[in-house]
């Protein structure tokens, strides 16, 4: 017997070893990279891999499994070798490619990009935040979808974070909210190394993350050897016995554990350790070789022998799941689709029509989102303690909270950063849609977690009311100049800024059809004219980013001029008197860039035609970036300084930004383009 618990203690220290030496390999063969932290952390990757994830290599999607996030995701040496050794889609050359241009492993985990990465993290505090969006998403469709005597939704979340992302204020927003909510299926490792780049972590900090998580109302434990794979794993069993509240573990490592001369050292967390320093680590461990890459057949035979269990899990899942089907087969039907990611048959059929509603832009969108919310049950989302402004509220739809999880309206409190990282990790567990609102300038708090959605190509909505100075009293400080372009210069999210109730009603639709990257919907406090020239249709041009609003009465344009948002009444209000004067005018809306720059040349130059060089853009914020469509002889008329308090009428006048300064700016333009 005691011979049989050393040879099994001999498989799990080779196994753990195993990490070690592909972490040091990979690194050292890339020339950059963390060795340090996958070294440390191998012990806690197996207790967790090999002790506790519910997963299935084979299936990296199936809906039941646990989530892992190595929120630290500088130790991507980590993840890395457990997807390999465990029997995802990655291979040992693709270790070897470490950070290789084309390779499956980045220098930061990707989603979408490894087989098995649940998120993309880096950015530090973004994983951790993100779990807490994936717990959330957990709850909500155990209460949806379970019934008595089926259970399809039963999973745990894990992270492995450190002390940087504890620092990240990020941590602290999501730590607490979910302490809030009680997610007691939500388990934080927490690798306490002491080191940071500049050295230990008493340069910077001396917070006592235990007793700050349990002021959150969180569950902690600690582990005082990082070494020490039974204790690790006492922990994680302690955890998941804990169903009401959340669970910190903090693990004690050493940085580089198992390197002879650089354990403990700041120098090992970015940068190789150097060949003679693995070699004599990999003697150190008394590994079997020191050829770089060498995987023992036993240790990766070992690592993979879970894999008849692993399947057995979804196998058991994929057979409680046709039982459930039977017996409720329209919430059967209904989840699948949830989880796959795709709409109710005619879940746009019956948007309101708000042709002729004068109202702002956030109350029609407020209207849309009701009509949607009873279209499309696992639409979810909230505001950041603005939901009374941004009209984000689901009437009838329920407060989620812990002793009503499942409902429909989240409360993130003043918590933009985390609301982006939750709405992430919503999206990223499946079977939910979400949104998320606050003001435009406040976009810049949760920026980001919206650079991740993008990178991520997730579907979630923003609605960011109070879009430009038209705000008002609040100053210059909630007016937004600079935010519309800036999220605009993102790859892959698309903006929507409708001018009125139609197209407010066309950019909804487009923000859910559009399932390959976030979208965000800006929109006015002040109200809006309901615009003829929109109804009857004419609003679905929204959906080309462009469109020709109303044509020039009389013959070729003898310039364009284009707007989006509220200040398309101005363009229209312009061309009816510049006509008056005898020039010709085309009034072009323009409520999204992205969707325009994806159409075809032909139509952009059916919208912008080449002939008709003189265009004026009109946007209460920023004129940079305008050039794009406007040309050599283009003109912007914005606000390219900040705001100020005064009335919304006022600052319009103050700011240029008028029929009649427009009318002026057109003419001069137009005359001494005349003249030259």
């Amino acid at each position: 017997m005691s011979e049989g618990l050393e040879q099994a203690s001999q498989m799990q220290k080779l196994a753990i070893d195993t990490i070690k030496v592909l972490a040091m390999d990979a690194v050292q063969a890339a020339n950059s990279g963390h060795p340090g932290t996958p070294m440390a952390l191998a012990p806690a990757g197996y207790a967790l891999w090999k002790r506790h994830l519910r997963h299935n290599p084979a299936n990296p999607a199936w809906p039941d499994r646990d989530r892992f996030v190595l929120s630290a995701g500088h130790a991507s040496m980590l993840i890395y070798s457990l997807l390999y050794l465990t029997g995802y889609d990655l291979s040992l050359e693709d270790i070897k490619n470490f950070r290789q241009w084309g390779s499956k492993t980045p220098g930061h985990p990707e989603y979408g990009h490894t087989p098995g990465v649940e998120t993309t993290t880096g950015p530090l505090g973004q994983g951790v935040g993100t779990t807490v969006g994936m717990a959330l998403a957990e709850r909500w469709l155990a209460a949806r979808y379970n019934r008595p005597g089926h259970t399809l939704v039963d999973h745990h979340t894990y992270a492995l974070c450190s002390d940087g992302d504890l620092m990240e204020g990020l941590s602290h927003e999501a730590a607490e909210l979910a302490g809030h909510h009680k997610l007691g299926k939500l388990i934080w490792i927490f690798d306490d190394n002491r080191i940071t780049i500049e050295g230990s972590t008493d340069l910077a900090t001396s917070t006592d993350q235990r007793r700050r998580f349990e002021g959150y109302g969180w569950h902690t434990l600690e582990v005082d050897d990082g070494s020490d794979v039974d204790a690790i794993d006492r922990a994680i069993r302690a955890a998941k016995a804990e169903a009401d509240r959340p669970t910190l573990i903090v693990l004690r490592t050493r940085i580089a554990e198992g390197s002879p001369n650089m354990v403990g050292l700041a120098s090992t967390h970015g940068a190789p350790l150097g060949n003679e320093e693995i070699l004599a680590t990999k003697r150190n461990l008394e590994y079997p070789s020191t050829e770089p890459f060498h995987v023992e057949p036993a240790a990766l035979t070992h690592w993979r022998e879970g894999s008849a269990s692993w399947r057995q899990d979804e196998e058991d899942w994929t057979a409680r799941f046709a039982a459930y089907r039977e017996e409720h087969p329209d919430l059967a039907r209904e989840f699948e689709s949830a989880v796959q990611g795709e709409l109710p048959d005619g879940w746009d059929r019956d948007l309101p029509d708000l042709s002729s509603a004068v109202n702002a832009t956030r109350g029609h969108s407020g209207a849309v989102i009701q009509a949607l919310a009873e279209a499309i049950p696992n639409l979810v989302g909230g505001s950041a303690d603005l939901g009374g402004s941004n009209k984000t509220d689901i009437k009838g739809g329920g407060d989620l909270l812990p002793d009503t999880p499942g409902g429909r309206i989240v409360h993130f409190g003043v918590r933009e950063h985390a609301m982006g990282a939750i709405l992430n990790g919503m999206a990223l567990h499946g079977g939910i849609r979400p949104f998320g609102g606050t003001f435009l300038i406040f976009s810049d708090y949760m920026r980001p977690a919206i650079r991740l959605a993008a990178l991520m190509k997730l579907p979630v909505t923003y609605v960011f009311t109070h879009d430009s100075i038209g705000l008002g009293e609040d100053g210059p400080t909630h007016q937004p100049i600079e935010q519309l372009m800036a999220l605009r210069a993102i790859p892959g999210v698309l903006d929507l800024r409708p001018a009125d109730g139609p197209e407010t009603v066309e950019a909804w639709r487009a923000a859910l059809s559009y399932r390959t990257g976030p979208s965000f919907l800006a929109l006015t406090r002040q109200k809006v004219p309901a615009l003829s020239q929109t109804g009857g249709g004419a609003a679905a041009g929204l959906h080309r980013g462009a469109y020709v609003l109303s044509e020039a009465k009389s013959g070729r344009p003898d310039c364009i001029v284009v707007a989006s948002g509220s200040e398309v009444q101005l363009a229209l209000a312009a061309q009816s008197r510049l006509s008056a004067s005898g020039l010709s005018i085309r009034v072009v809306s323009m409520p999204s860039w992205r969707l325009f720059a994806e159409q075809p040349p032909r139509y952009r130059e059916e919208v912008f035609p080449g002939t008709v060089p003189l265009r004026i853009s009109i946007e209460a914020g920023s004129t940079l970036g305008w050039s794009r469509w406007l040309g050599p002889q283009g003109l912007s008329i914005g606000i390219d300084e900040f705001g100020a308090s005064a009335p919304a009428e006022t600052l319009y006048d103050e700011y240029g930004v008028t029929v009649d300064a427009i009318c002026v700016a057109v003419t001069r333009h137009y005359r001494t383009a005349a003249a030259s």
